[in-house]
């Protein structure tokens, strides 16, 4: 069956990056000049799905503002005859079709998915997190559609990370099937470093059927008192199974305040427009910082 709808949880607090998120979803937070739950869209449209639901919380309006139509800033920018500005507004509000529903209570991801299952119905759905984005020349969500497309079963996007950082994760072990693909027999949901069966974590993105709706139903509340989607996919996977396919492309944690400045400095060096200032800025700060005898403060020139 085609996936062609996508849910994309957006209902987080984003406690690590206040004060700046005490007014505005961390999802709204500009990489550069574009919200990082833009490139999240942006992703699943790139994967051909036009059809997108954001679960949100309390707070989160600017979310659903800056997928709709701004009359009055598009009437301006005409009149000042600022067509680029205009056009990339307006191709904000015809990537897809949004939608959104509120995550009332802060239960867990697990429970944003949850909240989904009206919308998504009896079909498999992507689910993409609105605090990770890939720079990738296939999109990371398309590779795990193909995936689940030629397997027919639920699939989990992972990477492999430090063995320090398995305690942020769910991680997942198995029978490897390829280079890239795993079909697994166990997830286990941020697991102690010295106690992990991998390293092998799972990111942000899954191709998922939708029996996951009944599963989370029954769910009890796991690791910090949250209902846990790794728990439900542990039961998803006793009834018919689950892969792990380690993606291709670069990840951003831009939940991660290091992260966030990461993927804001290699997006920067991307752009034609900046990339070429910003380098040279860059190239001229580490240079003043080496040669400064003081750690990064610079002598006052004397004349």
């Amino acid at each position: 069956m085609r996936v062609s709808k996508a849910v994309i949880p957006a209902a987080g607090l984003g406690t690590r990056f206040l004060p700046a998120t005490k007014a505005q979803p961390k999802e709204m937070l500009p990489i550069v000049d574009t919200p990082i739950i833009q490139y999240v869209v942006e992703e699943a449209v790139n994967a051909g799905i036009k059809d997108i639901l954001i679960v949100t919380g309390r707070g989160k309006r600017a979310i659903e503002n800056h997928f709709d139509y701004a009359f009055e800033l598009e009437y301006f920018l005409e009149q000042d005859q600022k067509d680029t500005l205009l056009e990339a507004v307006r191709e904000v509000s015809d990537l897809a079709d949004i939608h959104l529903i509120r995550q009332k209570r802060p239960l867990g991801l697990g429970h944003a998915v949850y909240r989904a299952r009206r919308h998504v119905g009896n079909e498999p759905f992507a689910v993409l997190l609105g605090d990770e984005i890939f720079d990738a020349s296939v999109p990371c969500i398309k590779q795990l559609i193909d995936c689940y497309e030629e397997h027919g079963t639920t699939v989990v996007g992972t990477k492999e990370v430090p063995r320090e950082e398995t305690s942020r994760y769910g991680i997942v072990t198995g029978e490897e099937l390829s280079s890239s693909l795993m079909k697994v027999t166990d997830l286990i949901e941020k697991p102690d470093p010295a106690e992990a069966p991998s390293t092998r974590a799972v990111v942000g993105r899954y191709v998922i059927d939708p029996e996951i709706f009944e599963i989370l139903e029954h769910t009890r509340p796991g690791v910090n008192e949250e209902i846990q989607l790794t728990d439900a996919l542990k039961e998803l996977n006793r009834r018919r199974g689950v892969y792990a396919y380690n993606v291709a492309g670069k990840r951003y944690d831009v939940g991660d305040k290091f992260g966030f400045l990461q993927a804001t400095v290699e997006f920067a060096l991307k752009r034609e427009d900046l990339g070429p200032q910003f380098k040279e800025y860059l190239l001229e700060l580490l240079g003043s910082k080496t040669n400064s005898p003081q750690g990064g403060k610079r002598e006052p020139e004397t004349t």
